[in-house]
């Protein structure tokens, strides 16, 4: 993954990038969801060891953490050590060859290394060096700026590693992008960017590559509106046997190769074709399943769901740091090199000449802060997704930023359901082992008030989405602050919910909160306007229309008192605590009657049950205060006066003076000096006023 500034050269997008090398360990964001242990890893890709019993996610930076249960992770790696680096025993000499090219002290990693992204996984097929079969396989990039980068294996008998680099000839590193037509450098480097110190010559000696290809340069330099830069590889079997890896990051695109399963290296297409214009292919890079012409997009990662039958990819959109709306998105396919589209039919990879992508992919989530959670999530992306072999469970992990904490980041684990679609929806709050009811959940579980978020289509920036309020009643509506209707299949845990012209499949899911241990009902579902929404059921109580009425006065004089979440209550009865200052009725309408303060009581039945909540109400003497005012005026000048009512309607609010021979003060509040003296400008409704004292010069 990038940490990258755009800037445009010469008509061609490309990214200058500044790197701080990951020398040790990152600081631990100080987010938390509680009864959870959390791991710092940049750019998660899940793993598995072949016994299937722990996990691993490796990311950037040489970090990886490890888990036996999804839930609590810890790191295991030493960051950037040269000597007996966890993962690759002496990193100079083992990366030596991908390091030739790009990241190790050179460019944007001057003074440190730049090791991202790297996809690791068993490869039962894989021969090694003494002809036997199977092997830990570790695919990683190497990277000096936004465009020159290289994509390399390394394998190993321990997922934990050290991971031997794969002598393959020319064969590896696979890919490398950043090269150029004659000889360049870049600044504070000695790289010599010319194409013929990769590996596309031999390919072109070897009869791989049917030769140069004009697509990959503009001028001499390296065309990055066309071609990707070959960073963040993702490999996967498909259902068929075949092996493929999908990688790049910004400008070019996404694209996709297939690998030779027993050797790790790349079966080149060889041959260029247009396509549609959309799905081009390259013979060196491979065919483009998604973004391209100069847009974001980064952090690709596929995987196959039989269940489905579809296979599923992920690109994060926009810039990585707190402040640019970092975010996830989702496409799926019947066949692994696409094409790939959304909920609208879209496809992942953008044709020629489109420059507004925002509403290409499903967005699975953005910055938002939903009650029952520590943190305000921001920047929530490059992530990977799977099928868990041990229960078939699906699994979302990302890194997240928080507000408040602009450089740190954490993994999250989500949980994730097939809709009725076959669109994996994310769970609402990070994973703490919940199982989902197969057979749904009963009425009075679903309905009742939720905290409500729409996560929609565009970035944020470094703004966040805050929980909005919807009630789900009983008759299948949808009111409160957006309305419309939902419904929930009976015996499935299945529901729809509809508004704004839109329709969002998803699932109900009674899951525990971050903040704690108890469970609330949640619901997650998927737009056909490709939009995620999140719903968190409110716990049951009351809740008071105001908590602060006046007395005395024309208006906010009641309050009313409704239940929450208690749908199907009966023999509800409210009372107060001292009558003399607030009455309440039958029908929870609370009036006020003089300054103090009274407890409204409501009790009712609720599935059999006896429940009893309360609410403090304060009661105030209405009361008038200016709101624009002035204490100077001189002699003929003219102003008005206002003045705001507490528990007065503001049309009932009248003004005079005190001395009009001195000040002169219409009903309204405008105001003319008359002569030299002292007068108060007085604001008033019936016994109720305020006054304001002014000297007329």
């Amino acid at each position: 993954m990038r940490r990258t500034f755009k800037k445009l050269v010469a008509g061609v997008l490309a990214l200058s990038m500044l790197v701080i090398p990951a020398m040790g360990q990152p600081e631990q964001a100080k987010a938390a969801v509680s009864g959870v242990t959390y791991a710092w890893v940049h750019d998660p890709s899940i793993a598995i060891d072949k016994e299937q019993k722990n996990y691993y996610l490796f990311g950037s930076h040489i970090d990886a953490a490890k888990s036996s249960d999804l839930i609590n992770w810890n790191n295991f790696t030493n960051g950037y050590a040269t000597t007996n680096n966890k993962l690759y025993g002496n990193l100079e000499t083992n990366l030596k060859k991908p390091f030739a090219w790009a990241g190790n002290h050179d460019t944007d990693c001057l003074n440190g290394y730049a090791v991202w992204a790297p996809d690791v996984f068993w490869n039962p097929n894989y021969v090694n060096n003494d002809g036997s079969k199977g092997a830990y396989m570790i695919y990683f990039c190497t990277s000096s700026t936004a465009i020159r980068s290289t994509i390399a294996f390394a394998t190993s008998q321990n997922i934990e590693g050290p991971y031997e680099f794969a002598d393959k000839g020319d064969l590896n590193p696979i890919v490398y992008s950043g090269f150029t037509k004659t000889s360049a450098k870049d600044n504070n480097s000695k790289v010599d960017k010319l194409y013929t110190n990769t590996n596309i010559d031999e390919l072109i000696s070897a009869k791989k590559l049917e030769g140069i290809s004009s697509n990959w340069f503009s001028g001499n330099n390296y065309n990055n509106f066309t071609c990707p830069n070959a960073i963040d590889p993702n490999v996967f079997y498909d259902k068929s046997g075949k092996l493929w890896m999908s990688y790049g990051s910004w400008s070019g695109g996404i694209f996709i190769l297939e690998l030779d399963p027993a050797t790790g290296t790349a079966k080149y297409p060889g041959k260029n074709s247009e396509g549609n214009g959309q799905n081009i292919i390259d013979s060196y890079f491979g065919k483009r399943i998604a973004g391209g012409n100069a847009l974001s997009g980064e952090g690709p990662y596929i995987y196959y769901d039989k269940i489905t039958d579809y296979y599923y990819l992920y690109v994060t959109y926009e810039f990585l740091d707190y402040k640019s709306g970092y975010n996830m998105r989702l496409f799926r396919s019947k066949n692994p090199d696409g094409p790939y589209t959304d909920a609208k039919g879209n496809n992942a990879a953008l044709a020629s000449g489109t420059r507004v992508h925002s509403d290409i992919g499903i967005r699975v989530m953005g910055n938002y802060k939903m009650p029952y959670t520590n943190d305000t999530y921001v920047s929530c992306g490059h992530n990977s997704a799977f099928i868990n072999p041990n229960d078939n469970q699906l699994y979302l992990f990302y890194h997240a930023r928080f507000a408040g904490n602009q450089y740190t980041h954490q993994i999250r684990v989500h949980q994730q359901f097939r809709n009725e679609d076959g669109w994996p929806v994310t769970a609402v709050y990070a994973n703490k082992g919940d199982k989902i009811s197969e057979k749904g959940y009963d009425s009075s579980e679903v309905v009742g008030d939720y905290s409500f978020i729409n996560h929609g289509i565009t970035k944020e920036g470094d703004n966040y989405k805050s929980a909005t309020s919807i009630k789900l009643n009983a008759n299948g509506t949808v009111t409160g602050d957006v309305t419309g209707t939902w419904s929930a299949k009976k015996d499935t845990y299945y529901m729809t919910l509809t508004y704004g012209g839109a329709t969002y499949k998803g699932v109900f899911f009674k899951q525990k909160r971050e903040d704690n241990s108890s469970q609330v009902m949640t619901f997650t579902a998927i737009g056909n306007n490709n939009m995620t929404i999140w719903g968190a059921k409110k716990p049951l109580g009351i809740k008071a229309s105001k908590s602060t009425i006046y007395a005395g006065g024309n208006t906010g004089n009641t309050s009313q008192i409704s239940l929450v979440s208690a749908s199907g209550a009966t023999g509800i009865k409210y009372s107060s605590s001292k009558s003399s200052v607030a009455t309440v009725n039958s029908k929870g309408k609370v009036t006020a009657k003089k300054k103090g303060k009274t407890t409204i009581t409501a009790t009712f039945t609720l599935n059999g049950a006896q429940k009893k909540f309360t609410k403090k109400i304060t009661v105030k003497k209405a009361y008038i205060k200016f709101s624009k005012k002035k204490a100077k005026l001189k002699v003929s000048k003219k102003y008005t006066y206002k003045a705001k009512g507490y528990g007065i309607k503001a049309k009932s609010i009248k003004f005079k003076s005190n001395k009009s021979s001195v000040l002169k003060v219409a009903k309204k509040g405008k105001a003319t000096a008359k002569k030299k003296g002292k007068a108060k400008v007085i604001a008033y409704f019936k016994k109720i006023k305020a006054t304001y004292k002014v000297t007329v010069k």
